[in-house]
Formats: C-alpha cells, sequence, structure tokens
C-alpha cells in the first residue's frame, strides 16, 4: 500500500505583497509647517504691520509717539470700535451686518433725546432696547425666512436712518445732552472711554473663547449644514449675533453722544465698511468660520494708527484719502486670504 500525502487546506495565497511605502515623510512635515505659517500670517499679520507702521512713524514724526497724539488715538473713536466688537461675531457666522452705521447714529440720537427729557437712565435704556429690538427683528429674519443677511441688513440701514429723521423731523431738530447730567461723565476724558470699551472687549473674548456660543459660532461659520446635522442651534445662534451687534452699535453711539454733548444726525456714515475692514484686517474671515476679537482689536488700531498719520500729513485730501486706505486694505488682506485657503486646498 502506497503511503497517504496530506496536503494543507490553506489554499496557495501567491507571493507576499510588498510593504507599503510611505511618501509622506518630508513632504508631510513641510505640509504643517506650510499650513502653520499661513495660519500664522492670517492671525498676526495685522500685528506685525501695526509692528512697522508705529515703529516707523515714530521714527519720521516727533509728535507721533506723544502722550497727547496717543491720547487722541485711543480717546477720541473708542466708541466706534463696538461696531468692530460686534461684527467680529456676525462675520465668523458668515453673515454680514450693514446697519451698524445708521443704528450708532440712532443710538446717540435716543441716547441724548433720553438725557434731555427723562436724566441717565431713559439716556441708557432707550437706545439699548431699540438696538436689541432691531437686532431681533433683523435676526429673525435671516435665521427664521432665510434671507441673505446682505439684504436684511442693507434695509435696515436704510430703515434706521429714516427711523433716526423721523424722530429729529429730518435733522431740523437736535437733542442735546444736559451739561450736569451724569451721562456725560461715561464719555468725559481718555481713559474711561478706553476702559469701558477694553472691559466690554474683554467680555467679548470670553465669550467668544470659553463659552458654548463661542464654539457654536465657529461651527456654523465653517459648514453651517454640518453644524444643524449635529445638532448646533444654527437659527438661534444667528439670532443672537444680529442681537447682540445692534445692541452693541446702539450703545456706542449713545456713548459717544455722552461724548459730544448730543445727537448728531449726520454721524455714522460708512462706520460699517470701516468696522467690517477692521475686523478682516484684524484675521476674521470674510467668508466665516475663523476669527478672534484680539485680531479685531489689532485691525482697529491699525486702521486708527493710519487715520492719525493721514490727519497729519493728508489732510489735504479729505476723507476721501482715509477711504481709499480702507477699501485698499481690505482688498489685500481679501487677497491674501483668499491666496492662503487656495494654497492649502491644493496641498
Amino acid at each position: 500500500m502506497s503511503p497517504t500525502v496530506l496536503t494543507s487546506a490553506v489554499p496557495d495565497r501567491g507571493p507576499e505583497p510588498e510593504p507599503r511605502r510611505t511618501t509622506g515623510g518630508a513632504g508631510s512635515v513641510g505640509r504643517e509647517r506650510r499650513e502653520r505659517l499661513a495660519a500664522q500670517v492670517q492671525r498676526r499679520g495685522a500685528l506685525v504691520v501695526l509692528a512697522l507702521v508705529a515703529a516707523v512713524a515714530s521714527m519720521v514724526s516727533a509728535t507721533f509717539p506723544t502722550w497727547s497724539n496717543v491720547s487722541a488715538i485711543l480717546g477720541n473713536d473708542a466708541f466706534v470700535w463696538l461696531l468692530a466688537l460686534g461684527m467680529t461675531f456676525v462675520i465668523i457666522t458668515g453673515g454680514i451686518d450693514l446697519s451698524v452705521g445708521s443704528m450708532y447714529a440712532l443710538g446717540g440720537v435716543l441716547a441724548a433725546y433720553g438725557a434731555q427729557t427723562h436724566g441717565t437712565w431713559l439716556a441708557i435704556v432707550l437706545p439699548l432696547a431699540v438696538g436689541a429690538a432691531w437686532g431681533t427683528v433683523q435676526g429673525l429674519l435671516v435665521s427664521r425666512a432665510g434671507m441673505a443677511p446682505f439684504i436684511v441688513t442693507l434695509a435696515g440701514l436704510l430703515g434706521a436712518r429714516g427711523l433716526l429723521q423721523l424722530v429729529t423731523d429730518e435733522g431740523a431738530t437736535t437733542y442735546l445732552v444736559p451739561p450736569g447730567s451724569a451721562f456725560r461723565s461715561l464719555g468725559a476724558g481718555t481713559w474711561t472711554p478706553v476702559l469701558i470699551v477694553a472691559a466690554l472687549f474683554g467680555l467679548g473674548a470670553v465669550l467668544l473663547t470659553r463659552t458654548r456660543f463661542g464654539a457654536d459660532l465657529t461651527a456654523i461659520g465653517g459648514n453651517e449644514n454640518a453644524a444643524r446635522l449635529m445638532g448646533l442651534p444654527v437659527a438661534r445662534t444667528k439670532l443672537l449675533v444680529h442681537v447682540l451687534s445692534a445692541t452693541l452699535a446702539a450703545a456706542a453711539g449713545a456713548l459717544g453722544s455722552a461724548r459730544l454733548g448730543s445727537g448728531v444726525t449726520t454721524i455714522g456714515v460708512g462706520y460699517e465698511l470701516t468696522a467690517i475692514a477692521a475686523v478682516v484686517i484684524g484675521g476674521t474671515l470674510l467668508t466665516g468660520g475663523s476669527g478672534s476679537v484680539g485680531g479685531t482689536v489689532t485691525g482697529v488700531l491699525l486702521l486708527a494708527v493710519i487715520h492719525n498719520l493721514i490727519d497729519q500729513y493728508a489732510s489735504q485730501y479729505g476723507s476721501a484719502f482715509t477711504d481709499t486706505v480702507n477699501g485698499a486694505f481690505l482688498a489685500v488682506v481679501v487677497l491674501v486670504q483668499a491666496l492662503l485657503a487656495r494654497g492649502r486646498q491644493e496641498e
């Protein structure tokens, strides 16, 4: 009898495959470095430019680094910076608010009217209440009705300016803050406005970086559909950012009237564009999803320094030159942001 030959039941799988070779290595490390560099340029670029502009201005101008000039930069337009603070939250969600300039003017007139007729309490409460109500209406139209923020807030710009004309009889009536009113102390000097604005910016930074609300803003701006699928309160968040923006704009106008002593009807024109420019220059993506309050501080300081230099050396060209500089800075920053984003996508 021939011996039985046992064969393996395991089928023949052929030759063993060669181990996969990773091609990342130095290429992936270089890509990560470029991404980090691009992120730093976006976040810190304005700060570097601010430091360079301030250094050059200090070397060529003996009056620029003086305390009187620094006080003028910090104190004169400090309350206008609050428009940029509110705009930061709106833009991070991917929206826009074009009504803040008109709301600034309306808040100032309402505050002066309240101070003249009923005292300090109405000067504070009235503009804040109207600003919150105005922001609620705009927020509902954007978040619930699904209307475009650009259209809604453009209508808000015109509507707030029209209400301003109604309150002041087409600009014929100017409301004055009484000289002895305690409300005037909120806008007096240099440090009072600066400290008020600094406190509000500090609260804004905490709200954006240390709360669930701030995380929701970034997620919604990055990808609204994904945020909705994750169960985030998209509609409520959009509503709240518009309420916050309008209320801050009205508060800024009220504090501005305390500093000026009256409600100026012609003020605020174009302030919304300056606020947008400051926010975007500070590193907040115009498309939403990324931004910081600290970057907005850098943006407003950079524009304030540049405007101060224009007033000193190019005042003969008027406000048109200032608007041109704002537009040029905004265009350059948006272009840089687009190039950085395109480079990351190609990698």
